[in-house]
């Protein structure tokens, strides 16, 4: 497994993580509350999210050969989520 990690820079990460983790609770293994979620994909990846002030902190685990596909498809379903605001996602590898 791969991991990577983004901070992303917002005041709405709480109600982001929340809608995120409602939102693949229909197909999806998910918790959550207002600050930190964990979502369990079919293909075995996770994501947690932990939403602070001023951050939505972001740990996605992810087959090596999946890992950058998955950083686009959380990245693209908060985009959407936060359509008002223009949202920075710099995906770090862990070593």
């Amino acid at each position: 497994m791969a991991l990577s990690t983004a901070n992303v820079q917002t005041e709405s990460g709480s109600k982001y993580l929340q809608q995120l983790c409602k939102h693949w609770s229909h197909k999806m293994v998910t918790e959550f509350d207002p600050r930190q979620g964990r979502v369990d994909f079919p293909s075995g990846a996770q994501l947690f999210l932990e939403a602070d002030e001023g951050v939505l902190r972001l740990k996605l685990e992810a087959p090596d050969d999946s890992l950058e596909r998955m950083e686009g498809v959380v990245a693209d379903h908060l985009k959407r989520f936060a359509f008002r605001e223009e949202l920075t996602f710099d995906w770090a590898k862990a070593a």
